[in-house]
């Protein structure tokens, strides 16, 4: 391997058969080979894993794993990730693909700045070369500035012993705990890579968790009101409090949409019991 770093590509997938061979392409595709493919599999019922194991069977790079229980997309994720032996984790998802230079790009990145542990795809036009920012900076950006960290997990990469830190993704914000999950990465680093090349062919379509709109409604608000108690996030008081009570205000307005809607008032009481929302709640977001 010589200089380079091994990167751990890992693919999640369940029930994927219409995409997962496009994704497992795109990866072997890879001008960059330092790298090793692991495949874990959340217990699919359709041909997804037959489909895997037929590209295994003549890639030695490629490690399929099964569960033998489905576990959740979160739950997956950190799965694969205790299979991985590289310094760098880069998830792929089973429905999406990357361009053949993708793992080149987030090697190079990596190297140029060897501080930072987590790296973020960037789309801003201003921008056309990678870009080191320190973790302070990122996180006051991305609150009070611009959104740095709002992104889905095959557009972030991590060191693998930054992921060990944190501990992974968590498992109780829904589709939402990729929102943590990258507030908390750059928390813990000394500084972030912003990747203006969008490397990859994100794809969108009906059974994705990004559709769940209703899990994004409470999930949404209970993630960005634990992320505010984190000892280690680089805000002061002042600033925390100002985010939960544009956190309360926006759910308010949230559940207001979605009552709009036809959401119905039985779903809408469980969302707010869901997301611990109570009557101080309502009046510090309305009244602050």
């Amino acid at each position: 391997m010589g200089n380079n770093p091994l990167i751990s590509v890992l693919m999640t997938s369940y029930n994927r058969e219409q995409f997962i061979a496009e994704a497992i392409e795109s990866v072997l595709s890879q001008t960059y080979k330092d790298f090793e493919f692991i495949i874990s599999d959340d217990a699919s019922t359709d041909k997804t894993f037959k489909i895997a194991q037929s590209y295994e069977k003549n890639n030695s790079c490629i490690k399929l794993f099964r569960s033998p229980k489905n576990l959740g997309q979160f739950q997956n994720r950190n799965l694969a990730a205790t299979y991985a032996n590289g310094d760098i984790l880069v998830y792929v998802d089973s429905d999406d693909m990357i361009h053949s230079d993708a793992l080149a790009y987030i090697a190079d990145c990596f190297q140029k700045f060897p501080d930072a542990k987590y790296a973020s795809i960037y789309k801003d036009s201003n921008y056309s070369e990678p870009f080191a920012m320190n973790s302070r900076t990122a996180i006051k950006t991305h609150f009070f500035k611009k959104s740095l960290l709002h992104i889905g997990p095959g557009g972030s990469v991590i060191k693998n012993e930054l992921f060990k830190v944190i501990g992974g993704f968590p498992i109780s914000y829904g589709p939402a705990g990729d929102m943590f999950y990258n507030i908390k990465a750059a928390v813990f680093t000394d500084s972030i890579i912003l990747m203006p090349y969008d490397y990859l062919n994100y794809r969108r379509h009906d059974g994705q968790e990004i559709n769940n709109s209703y899990s994004y409604l409470f999930n949404g608000y209970r993630y960005f009101d634990d992320i505010m108690h984190l000892s280690q996030l680089p805000l002061n008081e002042e600033e925390r409090t100002y985010l939960r009570i544009k956190n309360k205000r926006r759910f308010i307005v949230n559940l207001s949409k979605f009552i709009l809607k036809g959401g119905g008032i039985k779903n809408t009481i469980k969302a707010i019991r869901l997301a611990k929302f109570g009557v101080s709640d309502f009046f510090q977001g309305v009244f602050h």
